[in-house]
């Protein structure tokens, strides 16, 4: 006889709980309605966006992974918007990015970096001197700019150092816009280029990208830095991109027409840290080609796999240059920027 209490039934109260077997919901929430702001820099996981005129802090949502977000982004946010002291909303989503600025540590890194999206315009920071440019820099800038979609400009600091003529000469080819500055020097021509554009600031630590756009923005109060004496490299004083918006352009101080479109206001700057390398791991010849539009119609001669570098066989490049259809000097040059060395 089986003792009173004890059955195969009474065995059933020490199972482990079953697991919920109701399904997960497939609805994802609805973020349409939710106030969108623009991300103009990051720091230790917070997240500084910019909602009409004022200044949000956030954090990031899980699911938007660990590099979902960079500066530049236009983002939804949800929570406490109000940027009042001790507020904190939260990045929900990341709205289409138009462009996005990357590198490589280095050409074997398989990682991709993205530095800054929706930006519009590269301009590329290189001191004449103090320290000595490097026009490999230079070249591996060009070239990720134009995988981006970005406008390049050549901006060139410290003109009372050295003379500016050799760079002129060998970028002049490729039409790339240069600005020449120097310290106290007007910067209206400068000013009127990121007039209503989205510039990204790059290049070498020690270059006067912080010095410019404390001149071009004077309450920017960003860092600066100098040149070590051993090294003759600058030191990262930047640690942060920041984007910042231009002051609007005075009439009476201004020498030509601005290049705004009207409702786009005064432009942004961004300002991004010194780099050592620019890694083009992440960019293939054919991309860059294509970014030249006088070029790209010579390389449909070009037999299968053609890298278009110097002694390259029967590339469609050379071809157009024996007929006079291309100039050697332009040729020239964009060979040396897509086969540069750091």
């Amino acid at each position: 006889m089986t003792p009173r209490g004890v059955g195969e039934d009474d065995h059933a109260r020490f199972e482990r709980p079953r697991r919920r077997t109701r399904p997960r919901t497939k609805i994802r929430p609805d973020y349409s309605d939710a106030v969108v702001g623009m991300v103009i820099t990051i720091d230790r996981g917070r997240y500084t966006c910019l909602v009409d005129d004022h200044e949000v802090t956030a954090a990031k949502a899980r699911q938007l992974g660990r590099k979902g977000v960079i500066v530049g982004d236009r983002a939804r946010l949800v929570g406490d918007v109000s940027g009042d002291e001790g507020t904190l909303a939260r990045v929900v989503e990341v709205l289409d990015r138009q462009t996005v600025l990357r590198r490589t540590a280095d050409d074997d890194d398989p990682y991709e970096r993205p530095i800054v999206a929706n930006a519009d315009q590269l301009v590329i920071v290189t001191a004449l001197a103090d320290p000595q440019p490097r026009t490999g820099m230079i070249d591996r800038c060009l070239v990720a700019g134009y995988d981006a979609g970005l406008d390049p400009l050549l901006c060139l600091t410290k003109a009372d150092l050295a003379s500016p003529d050799e760079l002129i000469a060998m970028y002049g080819p490729l039409d790339v816009p240069i600005e020449i500055t120097s310290p106290g020097a007007d910067l209206d021509s400068l000013r009127e280029r990121l007039a209503g554009r989205r510039s990204v600031f790059v290049g070498h630590s020690g270059v006067g990208k912080s010095t410019l756009v404390n001149a071009l923005i004077p309450d920017a109060n960003r860092s600066t830095g100098s040149v070590n004496e051993v090294t003759g490299k600058g030191r990262h004083t930047s640690t942060a991109a920041y984007a910042l918006q231009l002051p609007p352009i005075d009439p009476s101080t201004s020498s030509g027409p601005s290049s705004a479109e009207p409702g786009e206001g005064p432009g942004w700057v961004i300002d991004t840290p010194g780099v050592r390398s620019f890694g083009l791991s992440h960019v293939s010849r054919d991309r860059i080609v294509a970014a030249f539009d006088d070029l790209e119609r010579f390389v449909a001669d070009c037999p299968r796999g053609c890298p278009h570098d110097t002694g390259a066989e029967d590339c469609g490049l050379d071809a157009a240059v024996e007929r006079g259809d291309l100039s050697a000097a332009r040729l020239e040059s964009f060979r040396r920027m897509i086969t540069t060395d750091q």
